[in-house]
Formats: structure tokens, C-alpha cells, sequence
């Protein structure tokens, strides 16, 4: 084995995973092609550049994203520390100076003299020709066509980078079941006025796939007026020419035709709405997206409209008038690989155990989760490398959420990012939000306290 262990990419995830390693002692190479080549997104030749908005979301514990900064703050996170320094007015959010930021991150690793930083394109060879070395890829959703060939050949997946349109997804606990009825279609139809009520109470307590959410003429025609005038994201140039018929916007469907939705995934066929007993006019429907039950995905939803105007149109949906939206619906070329098939919750690949993957291509999204999964994959590279156990944090933090959840096999897997809707539930039904979610962190932050003596320090 090697003396030194390979990141490649300086963005968010590997600066992380580099510096976790280095501190302990043990040499890193980190790779990284800027200023010799730039992304499409890419224009700064430091260190974990930002390149979207310069928000790390909130720093409240009852935040999921504030509570893991928290969780990462406790475990010496060199990026969150970074942040916090270079922080700029932004109420309970914490956002960053972009230019500092990075600045700061780069002269760390820079400074840093058990790190050799390699300015060149890591096109991935060696990957399937030694075994004699570890490597972290945190190489994001725009890695290079040669380094995705090479990983595509390493996990055996036909192709790694798409034009992802994916759905939003919404906790199950905000889903007002006055009106929303579980069951898959035909399962339930033409059933007699009396036996609704005895089903509808019967239902909630069967494991059933779907969730179903009946529309009238009235406010599916609203729904859908709604969609054809609302605001879009731009997108990047490099991303316009991918759109394919397979995962088509549902704001674009809209503007077909008024039908066009009530003939395709929002088709009422094989339904009827248990308040009146008859077909309704059409029927959204949410599919179960995690092994508790707790989070749900919207079928057919797939969307490039703004995060607000989701928010805005979607809860128009009935049923929905409450919905926590834990994540919105997202298109953007992305490269990611099946973390959910390939990857254990150390967030190392399952056929090669001198490979890990951390931040956005190893299926978590967002600043605080990339830097997240870095500090894991990090701290679990240099275990294997010394031959220790390696750390699967716990399931109740949400650096051990995240970790599980894109370890956890799915078949409609995509990434995410933080949120309490991953964490396993309380033993207590609490009603109230903020005290369940300060509830939720209360936890996270004892647990970890808890397993902190089993990191390798």
C-alpha cells in the first residue's frame, strides 16, 4: 500500500476529506485541474469555489441543515470553520464572503505540508489497474467525460452524467389526509358509500405505496393555469440542449394541452375520491421515497420552475395546503453515480474498498452535505488505510442520516440533502414542529457526543 491517499477534486467534499486526513498525520495528493482547465461552471482558480448562491442555509438546530453545521462544528470541520469566519449578515442563515471563503479554504490546504496539491486533470486509469492505492473521488456534478468514463468501467453503470429533472419531495407528516387517501390504482375503486370510512381507517395503518390526492374540474384547471405562467430557472448554456422526452418538465406537459396532465400522471383512471365515491377529475400521486415511510416523492412532478413558485403552485395541490417541501424538484445537467446500489454508509464503493466517493457524485446535494460526506469519507479513508474499523455514524445525526439514506438500495434514487424527514421518528408523536425538531437535534447532538470516542482522532 501506498504511503499517501489520493483525493481528487478541491471542491467543498474534498477539501474536507483532505484535510481530515491530513491533520491525522497521514500524507494526501489532492487533485485538482483548475487553472489548467474549468468546468462550465467553474471561473475561480482557488479552492472550494462556490459557485451558486453563497447561502449554507440556516443556522437554527431546529433546521436540519443547522443542525448538521452544528454536528460538523463538533467534529473540528475545517470548511464550517472557514465559513463561519468569513460569514456576511444574513439573519438566522449563515452565508459566506464566496471570495474569502475560498481564499481562506485554499490557503489552509495550501499551508498544509502533509498535502501535495496536483494541478492536472485526474483522468482516472490507474483506477482499474492498482490496487496499492486509496482514493476519495469528490469530483462533483460536472466531473470531466474522462473521469466519468473510467468510473462508469469502475461500478459497471451504463452512464453517470444526464440531464437530472427530479421531483420535489415532501415530508408525509404534512399531508393532510382529510383529503388524501393511500392505494394503488383500480385497488380501491367502486367501492360501496359504507365500506369508505371502515377502508380510509384501515388504510393508514397498511404499509401501501402510494398516496393519492383527488383534484374537481375547478382546481385542476387553476393547477394547471397556474403552471403555464410560472417562472423558471435559467438555465447554463451547456445544459439547454439536454432535455429529453423521458423526463420532460411538468410545467412544459402544461403547456401541450389542458388535458395533456389529466392524460398523463396525473390520469384519475382507476380512482374514486372516498368524500364523494366517484372518479375524480384527475389524481396527483406521491410515491413512498425512504424505507420508513416518512418522505414521499410527487409522481411525474419532475420541474425546472423557481423553488418559490413550487412552493407556491404545488401547494395549491389539495392536501397539500401544509406540505413541507424537504426538497424541491431540481434540472440541471448532474453526474452522480447509484450511491443507493453501489456505496456503504462509510460512503465507500461495495466492490472495491479502496474507493470512496464524497459530495454531490456520491448522491447527497447541497454546500453542508458535500462537506458532510467529505469529513466521512475522510476520516473512513484513513481508517481503512490504518487498518482500523471503520465509523458508520449514527442514523439519528445527520451526517449518519445522509450517509444511510444514500447507502440505503432504491429504486427511484436521488440525490438529497439535509432534512428531519431522514432521521429516524421520536417514540413520541409531537404535534408542534419547532419542539419536535429541537427534539430531533437534542438527540443528534447526545448521540454524536456519545460515539465521538469511536472517531479516530
Amino acid at each position: 500500500m501506498k504511503d499517501y491517499i489520493n483525493v481528487i477534486g478541491g471542491g467543498l467534499a474534498g477539501c474536507e476529506a483532505a484535510y481530515q486526513i491530513a491533520k491525522r498525520g497521514i500524507k494526501v495528493k489532492l487533485y485538482e485541474m483548475k487553472p489548467i482547465q474549468f468546468s462550465p461552471a467553474h471561473t475561480n482558480k482557488n479552492l472550494a469555489e462556490i459557485v451558486c448562491s453563497n447561502s449554507f442555509k440556516s443556522n437554527l438546530l431546529t433546521n436540519a441543515c443547522g443542525l448538521l453545521k452544528e454536528e460538523l462544528r463538533k467534529l473540528d470541520s475545517l470548511l464550517i470553520k472557514c465559513a463561519d469566519k468569513t460569514k456576511v449578515p444574513a439573519g438566522q442563515a449563515l452565508a459566506v464572503d464566496r471570495e474569502e471563503f475560498s481564499a481562506m479554504v485554499s490557503k489552509a490546504i495550501e499551508e498544509d505540508s502533509n498535502i501535495e496539491i496536483i494541478r492536472q486533470e485526474y483522468t482516472g486509469e490507474k483506477l482499474l489497474l492498482t490496487d496499492d492505492e486509496i482514493t476519495i473521488i469528490a469530483t462533483g456534478p460536472l466531473t470531466s467525460e474522462k473521469l466519468s468514463q473510467q468510473i462508469q468501467k469502475l461500478t459497471g453503470e451504463k452512464k453517470l452524467h444526464f440531464y437530472d429533472a427530479a421531483a420535489p419531495i415532501i415530508s408525509k407528516d404534512s399531508i393532510n389526509f382529510d383529503i388524501a387517501f393511500y392505494g394503488d390504482r383500480y385497488s380501491q375503486e367502486k367501492k360501496k358509500e359504507e365500506e369508505i370510512e371502515e377502508w380510509k381507517n384501515r388504510q393508514q395503518k397498511e404499509k401501501q405505496d402510494y398516496i393519492n390526492l383527488p383534484m374537481n374540474e375547478k382546481e385542476y384547471e387553476n393547477f394547471v393555469e397556474e403552471l403555464v405562467n410560472a417562472e423558471v430557472v435559467n438555465l447554463h448554456s451547456f445544459e439547454k440542449r439536454e432535455i429529453f422526452e423521458g423526463c420532460m418538465p411538468i410545467e412544459i406537459m402544461a403547456k401541450r394541452g389542458k388535458d395533456t396532465l389529466r392524460f398523463g400522471p396525473l390520469k384519475p383512471v382507476g380512482f374514486d375520491d372516498p368524500r364523494t365515491c366517484k372518479r375524480p377529475y384527475s389524481v396527483v400521486q406521491l410515491r413512498q421515497d425512504n424505507s420508513a415511510g416518512s418522505l414521499y416523492n410527487m409522481v411525474g412532478f419532475q420541474t425546472n420552475l423557481k423553488f418559490g413558485e413550487q412552493k407556491r403552485i404545488f401547494s395549491s395541490i389539495p392536501g397539500l395546503e401544509n406540505a413541507e417541501f424537504v426538497k424541491y424538484g431540481v434540472m440541471h445537467r448532474n453526474t452522480y453515480i447509484n450511491s443507493s446500489k453501489l456505496l456503504l454508509p462509510t460512503y465507500q464503493l461495495k466492490n472495491n474498498p479502496n474507493i470512496f466517493f464524497a459530495g454531490q457524485i456520491a448522491g447527497v446535494e447541497g454546500y453542508v452535505e458535500s462537506i458532510s460526506s467529505g469529513l466521512v469519507a475522510g476520516i473512513n479513508a484513513l481508517n481503512f488505510f490504518l487498518k482500523k474499523d471503520l465509523n458508520v455514524f449514527p442514523k439519528t445525526t445527520v451526517i449518519g442520516a445522509l450517509a444511510n439514506y444514500v447507502s440505503t438500495e432504491n429504486s427511484n434514487f436521488q440525490p438529497m440533502n439535509a432534512n428531519f424527514g431522514i432521521l429516524p421518528e421520536m417514540d413520541e408523536k409531537i404535534r408542534d414542529k419547532k419542539i419536535k425538531y429541537q427534539r430531533y437535534a437534542n438527540r443528534a447532538l447526545l448521540d454524536l457526543e456519545k460515539y465521538y470516542n469511536h472517531i479516530t482522532k
